[in-house]
């Protein structure tokens, strides 16, 4: 296809886009559905109306503000991928790179004609596998694809010394989203089990099996990884950071899982034998190494292999893309369509490239104007959260001072990176999209590797510019917020503070809250893990924190399924925390200023609520909904919305709803924490 044409598609997208754009500045009135009583079912009451005009898109599983959001810096980024593309710069230089990339991956004939010529040396290498030193070297290279088979290998910064780096072993090897799919006995489970058996069949047959063949090396496959599976921890079980800390010397590994090849697993990765390690799931590792040794190498032919492919799919023909697609988009989320091409490539490029990348995307969106806005709300939220954690009366004298000195030292990151990541060793040509996809993820595996035995480097960010997302990390102790999710309805520099503080502001309480959730909290200023609370001050938190767990359990998310209290625990903590936090730091940022006038009938409490409410707007198809109960820490966005309302006095006072809040929220209000 032209350049000229993708431009013209560009340009559609755009104009769709900016009709979807919020009008103005602040509040999106047409949002609501004025039929509920804001006291009656709030999320509704703000976002009723978007609801009902924006339908979940064919090619997504869900969609909400953040989608909304992502699909605008798509329209921005696919303009600055063409221009690259279309400009052929000089060889090594990052338009070329990023160029190349994106004009590799849009060429689909060329992907189409090479079929499955890219990966038959690493298809020849695994089909030579006849022992465990075969298998471990086989694993070496898909790891260096940015593989997870058999294992996740990584490396981290050590959470009990923060300043240095570790190798890290952790449990993976699975092809389904979650453990718990493999050994559950309900209809769901069971279905999406057969659905899987179904998918690695196609992709055995599409690599030259004969129907029965492929269909025996799936179920060989399963079978497998439902033995990692039960080896392996839950979701909540790896909630707890001492469980996941084990620090092993080399002897203790080999001890640990003596069948395992490790010493040419390290020479195919490129590492020497590592000093000491740390072992995330000991149990997982066993259970590798007793597989390494019991399994049979045509077995584990099949797995590997098949691992190779399900990996490679979505960047080769045709007939892989869309076998992938049909499992992992549409037999697992409900997914109808698959994303136009550009949009998947571009994906891809930002992966690869995402600093590039984002560079020019900052130029483009993110001015100096609304960064020094940002960090100005954040201060005044981090205000917010030491006057709280400074009145606490629940928390004694030198945990409070300890948890004030952690709050102090919270590295804030606004936007993009003060430095920018050097791509100058990763090569990029033109001809063969797989090509460049497994040498950027070689590139990212090396410069990982090439982490160990230097100091740790506090302004690298875990997040692309563009990323419409945030986090807190508790090993830098730092929040983070790229210039991607500073976009309405989120965060506009032009909109008044209320609107602001209802949306930024409260993602921002959110991460900082985080610091102290029932994970964060274990970790101390300087980002390591060690127990800082007096025992009274920990007795006092488990308290609350089991009642807020007992408060999620109770709510049906889906007519027959409840939320896992203890599984969303952290995130929820976040929400009510940050809500409550937002808006006392409303109150400061509004100190000393006449008291604003109501806009658009609305004051600023009630902005306030309806900007927070409003940057939560999602809905999800049923397949992914029940998919994100099962793996998402995250409440649904109802449940995000309602549920810090009900235990926040101030919104019932905002909207006159009386000292009960919201009247459709089950049972007691969770205790106040912060």
């Amino acid at each position: 296809m032209p350049w000229q044409t993708r431009r013209l598609l560009g340009g559609l997208m755009a104009a769709v886009l900016v009709a979807q754009a919020p009008a103005g500045h602040g509040l999106r009135l047409g949002d609501q559905d004025t039929g509920v009583a804001p006291c009656q079912d709030f999320f509704q009451f703000a976002n009723g109306g978007w609801l009902k005009a924006h339908p979940v898109p064919a090619d997504r599983s869900t969609w909400g503000a953040f989608d909304e959001m992502e699909e605008r810096n798509n329209v921005v980024l696919l303009e600055i991928l063409e221009d690259a593309a279309g400009a052929r710069a000089p060889g090594g230089s990052v338009p070329q790179k990023v160029g190349d990339f994106f004009a590799a991956g849009m060429d689909a004939k060329a992907i189409d004609r090479a079929g499955l010529s890219p990966l038959r040396p690493e298809l020849a290498r695994i089909g030579a596998v006849n022992d465990a030193r075969g298998l471990a070297s086989a694993l070496a290279a898909l790891h260096l694809r940015g593989s997870r088979a058999g294992f996740a290998f990584g490396v981290g910064q050590d959470d009990k010394r923060s300043t240095t780096c570790l190798a890290e072993l952790a449990q993976g090897g699975l092809g389904l989203p979650d453990r718990d799919l493999y050994l559950k006995e309900d209809d769901r489970s069971r279905e999406i089990r057969n659905k899987y058996l179904d998918y690695l069949t196609t992709l055995g047959t599409l690599t030259g099996a004969s129907p029965a063949l492929a269909r025996a090396r799936a179920g060989i496959v399963l079978a497998m990884e439902r033995r990692l599976a039960g080896a392996s921890m839950t979701r909540v079980e790896r909630r707890d950071p001492q469980a996941t800390y084990h620090r092993l010397s080399q002897a203790e590994l080999r001890a640990l899982a003596p069948a395992f090849a490790w010493d040419a697993y390290f020479a195919g990765i490129g590492l020497a034998w590592p000093e000491a390690l740390l072992v995330r799931q000991p149990r997982f590792l066993q259970e590798l190494s007793a597989m390494a040794g019991d399994t049979p190498p045509a077995q584990w032919r099949a797995y590997l292999a098949l691992h190779l492919v399900d990996d490679s799919a979505p960047f080769m023909g045709p007939a892989f893309e869309q076998a992938h697609f049909d499992f992992h988009e549409a037999a697992l989320n409900g997914t109808r369509s698959m994303s136009p091409r550009w949009k998947r490539v571009l994906r891809a490029t930002d992966h690869a490239l995402g600093e590039s990348l984002g560079q020019m995307f900052v130029a483009r969106t993110f001015s100096p104007r609304a960064r020094a806005r940002a960090l100005e709300l954040v201060g005044h939220v981090r205000g917010a959260l030491r006057e709280r954690i400074a009145g606490l009366e629940w928390m004694t004298g030198p945990t409070r001072q300890a948890a004030l000195d952690k709050l102090d030292a919270v590295t804030v990151k606004i936007g993009y990176p003060d430095a920018w990541r050097d791509y100058a060793g990763l090569p990029v040509d033109r001809n063969g999209y797989l090509g460049n996809v497994v040498r950027a993820a070689a590139f990212e595996f090396r410069r990982q590797l090439g982490k160990l035995g230097r100091p740790v480097d506090r302004g690298e960010w875990g997040m692309t510019p563009a990323t419409v997302n945030a986090y807190y990390n508790a090993r830098l102790n730092e929040i983070v917020f790229p210039a991607g999710v500073l976009q309405p309805p989120c965060f506009d520099p032009e909109a008044d503070d209320a609107v602001n503080y209802g949306g930024l502001g409260m993602v921002v309480g959110h991460e900082l809250t985080h610091g102290f959730d029932d994970r964060g909290r274990q970790y101390d200023a300087e980002g390591n893990l060690r127990d800082w609370w007096a025992d009274a001050d920990r007795k006092a938190y488990a308290a609350r924190t089991d009642l807020v767990v007992r408060q999620f359990d109770r709510i049906e998310a889906l007519p027959g399924l409840r939320l896992d209290g203890r599984l969303t625990l952290g995130e929820n903590l976040a929400d009510l925390g940050g809500l409550k936090i937002a808006y006392a730091a409303l109150g400061k940022a509004l100190e000393g200023r006449p008291r604003p006038a109501a806009i658009d009938g609305f004051n600023p409490e009630q902005r306030f609520f309806l900007g927070f409410a409003q940057s939560w707007h999602f809905q999800a198809r049923e397949e992914a909904a029940r998919m994100r109960l099962l793996v998402d820490p995250h409440s649904p966005a109802k449940v995000r919305v309602n549920a810090p309302l009900a235990n926040l006095p101030e919104f019932g006072e905002a909207f006159g709803c009386g000292a009960e809040g919201p009247k459709n929220w089950p049972g007691e209000r969770a205790p106040a924490i912060w």
